[in-house]
C-alpha cells in the first residue's frame, strides 16, 4: 500500500512490524458514515450481527428496504473493533445505500474484496477486517425477507458453519485455501475462525487438509 506519509501510521510494540493506511480508511475511521446512534428508533429494520468480542471483531448491521423494488434504503452499523474493521464496515454502509442503494440481490454480491479496493487496500494483516461486514450483511438481509414472509428468499446454504461466533462456513476456509493459506494461522489471519471458539480448530484443519489436497495435491 502506497501512502503520502514517510513514517507508518501504526508500529507494533516490538518495532518489528509496520503498516500504512489509506486516506480513505482514515477518512472513514474518523469520520465513519451511517453509524448507528439510536437503536430503538429501529426496533422495525432488519438486523445482521457476526463475530464476538471474544475474538476481535463484532459488527451489527440494520437495514431497511423498499417492499417494492427491494432496493436498500437505508443501512446503519455498529462495530467492536479496530480502525479497518471501522472503516470497512463504515464503506460497505456506502456501498449498498449510494445511488439510490442497491437491491438485496446486488448487496447480496458484495464480497470484501469489493470494500478493500473502494478504502484503496488495507495492510495484508489487516484484510481478515473486511470479511465479517458482508456476512453482517447477509444476515440482515434474512432477516429482512424473513421479516416481509419471503422465507424461498432466505439463503441458508452458503456452505456448512464451522464456527458459530465469526459465522465462518466450510465454503470459506476453501476460498481462503485457494487464496494461498496452507496454514492455521494464514486462514486464522483471513477469517478468524476459531480464534473464539477453539473447539472447532479441529475442524477447521480437517477441511484444510481436504481443500489442499483437493486443489493442491499436498
Amino acid at each position: 500500500m502506497t501512502s503520502s506519509q514517510n513514517s507508518p501510521d501504526i508500529v507494533s510494540r516490538s518495532g518489528a512490524q509496520s503498516w500504512f493506511y489509506s486516506d480513505v480508511v482514515k477518512d472513514h475511521f474518523f469520520n465513519p458514515r451511517n453509524f448507528m446512534q439510536d437503536e430503538s428508533s429501529y426496533a422495525d429494520a432488519a438486523m445482521g450481527l457476526v463475530g464476538s468480542p471474544a475474538c476481535g471483531d463484532a459488527m451489527k448491521v440494520w437495514i431497511k428496504a423498499d417492499p417494492q423494488t427491494e432496493r436498500i434504503t437505508d443501512c446503519k452499523w455498529k462495530t467492536f473493533g479496530c480502525g479497518s474493521a471501522i472503516a470497512s464496515t463504515s464503506m460497505m454502509s456506502v456501498m449498498v445505500t449510494e445511488n439510490g442503494g442497491m437491491t438485496l440481490d446486488e448487496a447480496r454480491q458484495l464480497k470484501p474484496q469489493h470494500i478493500m479496493e473502494r478504502l484503496g487496500g488495507l495492510p495484508a494483516r489487516k484484510i481478515h477486517c473486511s470479511v465479517l461486514g458482508d456476512k453482517a450483511l447477509r444476515s440482515a438481509i434474512n432477516d429482512w425477507y424473513r421479516r416481509v414472509g419471503r422465507l424461498d428468499k432466505v439463503e441458508e446454504g452458503y456452505g456448512r458453519i464451522i464456527d458459530q461466533e465469526t459465522k465462518v462456513t466450510d465454503k470459506d476456509i476453501e476460498h481462503a485455501v485457494l487464496d494461498g493459506a496452507d496454514t492455521l494461522e494464514k486462514v486464522q489471519a483471513k477469517l478468524k475462525v476459531g480464534i473464539g471458539n477453539p473447539a472447532c480448530i479441529p475442524e477447521v484443519e480437517q477441511l484444510m487438509r481436504f481443500y489442499r489436497a483437493k486443489y493442491f495435491g499436498v
